[in-house]
């Protein structure tokens, strides 16, 4: 779900996200829907009989083509009725698939067309081994922009639903000059900018980061839908070097341009899809630039306001525990003087208080200085705010 990870902002520690942070994949692919099927057909429709108050009417099909047949029940030629109507023109085409040889318990009839039928037919089935699943991934590549949409939408969903380490391996197969072309296409639907984005960073060249780069700066929505990922492809390709890139133009200012070259004030989703690009670096790619580097970018958001809870939740999952200080200082201050960073700032000390120390030549653990002082700042703010500090007890995540 690369291109919704999206990765969420949670009270705790969470495990990492599995799925295409950048993408809205279905409940089930196509083959998956197919790996729960007995029977595979293709069927060309000769009529049917409309439904009534009573009953769901009735199609009748001439087999065309089997893709596969459990015990060999269906033949070509055969006529089938599946009890329930369906409204097309006569010769039509549809893919005909069930479990066992009960028609009332088959999927609806779904009209299809010859590309759509070779593609369905052919697909490789899902696999639990995780050596063939990237080997297998491969082969609906072809397939992301084809001009058939049931094809394009169920191969843009296999990536979806596909954990970044399958895709991954991937990237010398991702034609690359395609998707730098489909990341600027105003044709292309919005919902996969954020996967062609990531994609481009994956396989592309050092010469594609001025592609990205010019999308990422040229602000032409208050909101854009995948931006997240494009900057995550664009931090693939650049390192350290885009992370600053994107500090200056997204985290460190609140204007931006727009695509006429006017300054226009920077929307806070700009600034937070930085956030999802970095969380995406945390735990995909934590080689390309080093989690100590990506916890001082993080850090600089601490003093906006709209923002400094998701911050402070980010940092105690990446177990940043420098900033107690400076997080005390917010407490007390009145800009940040909401319930939620004030809820955020406890939580975030009391998981600190948790942390475990190495133990010593006697068998003893020794408890991180962090860890104590952050118990102590703990009992402090109970003094002060035992409500709140209570309140924020209420719901971690222990």
């Amino acid at each position: 779900m690369l291109l919704g990870l999206l990765i969420s902002s949670l009270s705790g520690p969470v495990m990492a996200a599995v799925l295409c942070p950048f993408c809205d994949a279905p409940t089930l692919v196509m083959a998956e829907q197919i790996q729960m099927c007995d029977h595979l057909l293709l069927g060309r429709y000769l009529g049917g009989v409309k439904s009534t108050e009573v009953t769901a009417g009735s199609s009748r099909f001439e087999v065309l083509e089997i893709a596969f047949s459990k015990g060999a029940k269906f033949q070509k030629g055969q006529v089938l009725e599946i009890p329930q109507y369906v409204a097309a023109a006569e010769g039509a085409t549809f893919t005909l698939m069930g479990p066992e040889e009960r028609l009332e318990d088959w999927h609806a009839p779904a009209e299809a067309t010859a590309a759509a039928w070779q593609y369905l037919s052919k697909m490789p089935l899902p696999t639990t081994d995780v050596a063939q699943q990237s080997q297998r991934l491969e082969y609906f590549i072809p397939f992301f922009e084809s001009s058939d949409m049931t094809i394009s939408n169920d191969a843009f969903a296999e990536f979806a639903a596909a954990p970044y380490a399958v895709i991954k391996p991937l990237k010398d197969r991702l034609p690359r000059e395609k998707i730098l072309g489909w990341l600027n296409d105003p044709k292309v639907s919005v919902t996969r900018v954020g996967f062609y984005g990531l994609m481009a960073g994956l396989c592309g060249k050092p010469e594609d980061a001025a592609v990205l780069e010019r999308k990422i700066m040229t602000l032409d929505a208050d909101f854009r839908l995948g931006i997240e990922g494009v900057m995550a492809g664009y931090m693939l390709l650049r390192g350290e070097e885009g992370l600053k890139v994107l500090e200056d133009g997204k985290m460190r200012t609140k204007v931006a341009q727009d695509a006429s070259g006017k300054e226009v004030p920077l929307p806070f989703s700009e600034t937070y899809a930085v956030m999802q690009a970095l969380r995406f670096m945390w735990t995909y790619e934590p080689e390309r630039i080093s989690q100590e580097r990506l916890k001082a970018s993080m850090r600089i958001l601490l003093e906006r306001q709209e923002l400094a809870d998701l911050v402070i939740t980010d940092l105690a999952r990446w177990k940043d525990w420098s900033v107690q200080d400076r997080l005390m200082a917010m407490y007390a201050d009145e800009k940040f003087a909401i319930p939620a960073i004030r809820r955020a700032i406890v939580r975030y000390l009391y998981y600190c208080s948790q942390e475990k120390g190495e133990k010593g030549a006697d068998g003893v653990e020794v408890r991180p200085e962090s860890a104590v002082r952050a118990d102590a700042l703990l009992k402090e703010l109970e003094q002060k705010d035992p409500k709140t500090v209570s309140d924020a007890k209420r719901f971690l995540v222990r």
